[in-house]
């Protein structure tokens, strides 16, 4: 064999971490035979790929260094497994790092492929792409008038990134829109809040958490502790989970672990043994036991399936929306070296009760799609016998004003409005907090 063959197997089955030695000179024995033995390396495969990589090398219309050869040969290899797995260089390894703290430089989209395009799993809150109206579906089909066929998604992201204040032109292709349509875009430093509350109304919390970072299981303490410690008493809570791409795996366990305090979050079953898994909740706090709605749609992916999964299980929470996304598979980095890694799909998710989460997604309890609500009287003119001149008071010294009521009622027809399935939510957990509430005396009158 000539010395290039032998260097760029040896190469090669350094990057596959390749059978013992000894299994190798038994496959090489052999060669000629029809079956290759399970484990062992195909040999006949690694002359081709040997004598491909020489062709490209020595053929190819511009010359190619064998570093970067090798490269696109592992970056080919685990892309075509699935849509997850990936090879990291440099600049993507640091990329990933700095994903996982909440901090990074883009557009603020969180995307994969389809059919050679790029697909929006979701915009991320509050960056260019979801001020510029972007949304979970989108297919992005050129940038900067760049046609993305043909280029892998590392390729396309590559075109994405830029220093912050960059402009950028993407074109979009969105159902129900005949035409592609272009979008311009400002890149930024995105930096992610993942977790942010707020009191809807008197004793109704919501707290959105828009992905799952290092800090996501104190930061949302923090904010339970807050909406907790106001006037009212916290009579429910929503939990937003819509358009939440995942992130860290502990970091969902632990948003778990605050409203459960004993049983399985999730499990996560694969080839190796270190590949099964299994995540419990912990007692050392005392859980959360609000009533509880969660928000899923589409775009919720990964660690917000398992949130909304272990909490339906355990019917700790009403999911509410529409269905998730389905990736129930573990990505695991695995660092090459101090600058590159792979991150190779390891393992699957499954819920406490055993669902598996990949292709299948969460279906919600209740399913409300999103959907645009106006108010059938639009005049804003009602009239009330408390609008009457003259009228009768209500006995107990209380005066009822029609302002009151009109300015609850605009604020109820402006959260229809705007976010019809938050709407929804809010009035579940008003009817869970009616049902449950202590009865009060009842006044009987006499009739004479």
């Amino acid at each position: 064999m000539p010395h290039f063959f032998r260097h760029t197997l040896t190469a090669l089955m350094l990057v596959l971490l390749a059978a013992p030695f000894g299994a190798l000179a038994d496959e090489a024995a052999s060669a000629d035979t029809a079956a290759e033995p399970q484990g062992q390396l195909p040999l006949q495969s690694l002359r081709n790929f040997a004598d491909v990589f020489n062709q490209i090398r020595l053929s190819y219309v511009e010359e190619v260094d064998d570093k970067t050869l090798l490269e696109n040969a592992i970056r080919g290899m685990l892309s075509g497994l699935d849509p997850h797995s990936d090879y990291l260089d440099a600049s993507s390894f640091e990329d990933l790092q700095n994903h996982t703290t909440g901090e990074f430089g883009g557009l603020g989209i969180e995307v994969g492929m389809e059919n050679g395009f790029i697909k929006v799993i979701t915009p991320i809150d509050d960056t260019p792409a979801a001020r510029a109206g972007i949304q979970t579906g989108d297919l992005i089909i050129q940038i900067d008038n760049k046609p993305i066929k043909g280029l892998s998604l590392q390729e396309a992201v590559t075109l994405m990134r830029g220093p912050a204040g960059s402009k950028i032109v993407v074109t979009i292709l969105r159902s129900g829109i005949s035409a592609p349509f272009e979008v311009q875009l400002k890149r930024d430093v995105i930096t992610v809040a993942s977790v942010r509350g707020e009191i809807l109304e008197a004793g109704y919390g919501y707290i959105r958490i828009s992905q799952f970072q290092n800090r996501t299981g104190q930061d949302l303490k923090k904010e339970l502790s807050k909406l907790k410690s106001g006037r009212e008493p916290l009579n429910g809570l929503v939990l937003d989970l819509r358009n939440n791409p995942g992130g860290l795996l502990q970091a969902s366990v632990q948003v778990v672990n605050e409203f459960i305090n004993e049983g399985l979050i999730v499990y996560t079953e694969g080839r190796l043994p270190n590949a099964y898994s299994r995540f419990m909740a912990s007692a050392t706090n005392p859980a959360d036991s609000t009533p509880m709605v969660v928000l899923i749609n589409g775009g919720s992916a990964s660690a917000s399936e398992i949130v909304a999964g272990a909490l339906q299980d355990h019917r700790r929470a009403v999911i509410m929306g529409t269905r998730s996304f389905g990736k129930g598979s573990v990505q695991t980095v695995l660092p090459l070296s101090e600058e590159s890694a792979i991150k190779l799909t390891t393992a699957r998710y499954f819920t406490p009760s055993g669902r598996s989460i990949q292709a299948q997604g969460i279906e919600p309890d209740i399913i409300v799609e999103r959907a645009r609500i106006e108010a059938l009287t639009s005049s804003g003119i009602e009239i009330t016998e408390a609008d009457l001149a003259g009228h009768l008071g209500r006995g107990d010294g209380k005066e009822s004003t029609s302002v009151s009521r009109k300015a609850e009622k605009g604020k109820r027809e402006d959260l229809a409005a705007d976010d019809n399935q938050l709407y929804e939510a809010l009035n579940l957990l008003k009817g869970m907090y009616i049902m449950t509430k202590p009865k009060t005396a009842l006044v009987e009158t006499a009739i004479q």
